[in-house]
């Protein structure tokens, strides 16, 4: 019973005298964050001497689930008043893990040690505006060019299309995780992965003809073939594709099913927007139809562009 009490007497001790180091540690790292796809920002409450800033041999980093795997730090670059560093990495970090950064040999501090991470909820937005805006399918991708430039004349067609396109989306992408995840890897049938998703995705088309010939039959008939060429669309079948070689979780699944979804309802409204102004305009014979339609396309990739590079979060 005693020595009990005098071990626990001496582990109160220990963390008694250790939180100070540890509240000083927390004091003295005023910020960190990840920057470029290689990069982690470190911000001190106290400048700190450059040449030790740019020491790579004093980093430790490592991601939290694999202390073992240590990343190596291509160089520190500090900031002019010596109260920053940026560490780049020789290859881009995975920034949906926690990674662990550990500076030696600071003056007074001895080792500093801290965690990086990002917000998840930012990782999952980040999935959306990419697929909506960074990385459009239609106009940074050029995928799914039949059934947008085939519904893309009127807005009421595009924006019917669109929602019903988002919708076969979201709900073959969802049914496609599951089958991924607790079917194709289980079993080791990842050579099958196209032919499933095919097959899910022309189940959900078939869904959304019966519902929609029942509850909307103008709306049916305004999408002509183009509801069934959903089938073969390749955004859609992108989707199934990417989130499986990505290993994304559901809600990453449906953040990235939304963004394509939306991305191309995006797009077919932009598109037929400016198809109804084209129908008032003078355009010379050559250039009627489709090849108009295709320089406008054109001049929508072009200002898509001005997303790239984009980060909120």
């Amino acid at each position: 019973m005693i020595s009990v009490k005098k071990h626990f007497f001496i582990l109160a001790t220990l963390v008694f005298m250790l939180m100070p180091m540890l509240a000083r540690s927390a004091d003295f790292i005023a910020g960190q964050s990840f920057g470029d796809d290689n990069e982690i920002t470190v911000s001190f409450s106290v400048p700190v001497d450059k040449a030790i800033l740019e020491d790579t041999s004093r980093y430790t980093v490592f991601e939290e689930p694999d202390p073992d795997i240590r990343l190596t730090v291509e160089s520190a670059t500090p900031g002019p008043d010596g109260k920053s560093v940026s560490l780049y990495f020789q290859e881009p970090l995975n920034m949906v893990k926690t990674h662990v950064v550990t500076i030696s040999g600071i003056p007074g501090k001895d080792v500093v040690s801290f965690k990086v991470s990002k917000s998840y909820f930012g990782y999952l937005f980040s999935i959306l505006i990419s697929a909506l805006l960074i990385n459009n399918f239609v106009f940074t991708k050029y995928l799914g060019l039949c059934v947008f430039f085939g519904t893309s004349k009127r807005k009421s067609t595009a924006k019917g299309m669109g929602v019903v396109f988002t919708l076969v989306m979201v709900a073959s992408a969802v049914m496609s995780w599951f089958f991924y995840q607790f079917i194709l890897v289980p079993f080791n049938l990842n050579f099958l992965q196209i032919l499933v998703f095919i097959g899910l995705v022309s189940l959900t088309v078939q869904a959304v003809d019966t519902i929609l010939r029942k509850v909307n039959p103008i709306l049916f008939n305004s999408f002509g073939v183009y509801l069934v060429l959903v089938i073969a669309n390749c955004v859609i079948i992108a989707v199934p594709l990417i989130l499986a070689n990505n290993n994304y979780n559901i809600l990453e699944t449906l953040m990235l099913s939304l963004g394509a979804g939306g991305g191309f309802l995006l797009a077919l409204y932009l598109m037929s927007s400016v198809s109804e102004r084209m129908q008032l305009a003078n355009i010379p014979p050559t250039f009627k139809g489709l090849p108009i339609a295709f320089i406008v396309a054109g001049q929508f990739a072009m200002a898509f562009l001005g997303f790239s590079g984009l980060q909120i979060f």
